[in-house]
Formats: structure tokens, C-alpha cells, sequence
């Protein structure tokens, strides 16, 4: 059964952030209704409650970890991932 799920991630910078999120989660079975708040750093979207571990996961592995989960040298990884998919965001918007 498809909810509105919240995540509450970090890093995201700009428009370049938001299209590699949707692109990403994009590639999770049944997700949709994908909403980025850019000022919350929040994620919303429609899927099951039981994908929300793997959302996350893939939120994490683009460079958008649940905010607070990671600190010293993986919360400057998670950056580092999120600056490149902010890139490639950019170039493929």
C-alpha cells in the first residue's frame, strides 16, 4: 500500500541536487510524487512503507544521507557525493 513518506536529508544545494534525486529515486519500485523542499532539506514522496529503508540507502549512496546519520569523514564523503551528483544534475537537467 502506497503512503506520502518524508525524508528529512542533507546537502541538497540547488536545482542540479533536485533532478539527480528524482532521476535517482527514480529507479526505486513504485515511487512517485517526488517533492524537494531545497529549505527543509526534506523529501517527500509516494511509495510503500516498506521501500523507506531503501529509499534511504539510495539517498545515501547518491550523497543525500537522513540528516544527523553520518558524521566526520562520511558526513565530508556524503558532501563530496552530493557536490558530483549536483554536477551531474546540472549537466543532464
Amino acid at each position: 500500500m502506497n503512503n506520502t513518506l518524508s525524508f528529512d536529508v542533507e546537502n541538497i544545494r540547488c536545482g542540479g541536487c533536485e533532478n539527480t534525486i528524482r532521476k535517482g529515486l527514480a529507479s526505486v519500485a513504485e515511487v512517485s510524487e517526488v517533492q524537494i523542499d531545497r529549505e527543509l532539506q526534506r523529501i517527500t514522496l509516494v511509495a510503500d512503507e516498506a521501500e523507506r529503508s531503501t529509499i534511504f540507502e539510495k539517498l545515501r549512496s547518491m550523497g543525500y544521507p537522513e540528516k544527523g546519520s553520518v558524521a566526520g569523514f562520511q558526513s565530508g564523503l556524503a558532501q563530496a557525493k552530493s557536490m558530483v551528483s549536483c554536477a551531474i544534475g546540472k549537466v543532464s537537467a
